[in-house]
């Protein structure tokens, strides 16, 4: 019976630490064989994978590939190989066919995706993907995305599971915005220059996890126009303490 037991024990810790959640850098990079003199055409991928048996890994994995896959894959057919080798070759193919179509075109296409694990607990990990693209035009788009997993799950983690006294929280935001970007407190939050729709503040869609606090970030055109560049906003975990849920 002892014996017994101890093997139990023994299968459960080795079952607990085959599905222990790692994660590992990998890279995927591609240049286009046709020839070029400079801003040759290439896109370099390196992203977190999750390592483990379970479904939590393959939930985090399939969020990561989906949102690189919104960023780099221009072809109008479907991707049929659902993989980063397939996606990055897709971006390369795409750029060779337009080459062909407009052969007098002179400028290079590029993509550079990173992937950063920015914060994890034992109640989240927040996965950052900075990014950079340029298929032609004036200029390239610019951004980043932060992705907040239940580690639990694997499922992304809504606002209102992060937060709590969402009105309240979005008012001392704003406060504190306006502060830092010296937008008087009294009148429209676009007064300034600002783009915030219906000349409403809203947070941001990208919330990023730090040792002492959170990030607030705003890309290009999500509150002002591209010249200015992204916004930013941090706030101490200590003033965030009636609002914050998870950390």
């Amino acid at each position: 019976m002892k014996r017994y037991i101890q093997s139990l024990l023994l299968l459960i810790v080795l079952s607990s630490c085959s599905n222990e959640l790692n994660f590992e850098n990998k890279k995927f990079n591609k240049k286009s064989t046709l020839l070029c003199k400079q801003n040759c055409t290439e896109i370099k991928v390196t992203i977190p994978i999750a390592k483990s048996n379970g479904r939590v890994a393959d939930s985090i994995n399939k969020k990561i590939f989906s949102i690189v896959k919104e960023l780099v894959y221009l072809d109008e057919k479907p991707l049929t190989k659902e993989d980063y080798e397939a996606l990055v070759s897709s971006f390369i193919q795409t750029f060779e066919t337009t080459k062909e179509a407009f052969p007098d075109s002179t400028f290079g296409w590029e993509a550079n995706i990173e992937g950063t694990i920015k914060y994890q607990s034992e109640n989240l990990i927040n996965i950052e993907i900075d990014h950079y693209t340029f298929t032609g035009g004036a200029h390239g788009y610019e951004g980043l995305q932060s992705l907040l997993f239940d580690p639990k799950t694997g499922k992304t983690i809504p606002i209102d599971k992060l937060f709590q006294n969402l009105v309240e929280l979005k008012k001392m935001v704003e406060k504190k915005f306006r502060v830092k970007y010296q937008i008087p407190q009294k009148g429209s939050i676009n007064q300034t220059g600002y783009l915030f729709e219906d000349e409403t503040f809203q947070l941001p869609k990208n919330i990023i996890f730090t040792n002492d606090g959170l990030l607030f970030h705003y890309n290009q055109y999500e509150a002002a126009a591209y010249v200015e560049g992204p916004k930013t906003l941090f706030i101490p975990y200590a003033s965030l303490k009636n609002y914050l849920i998870l950390k």
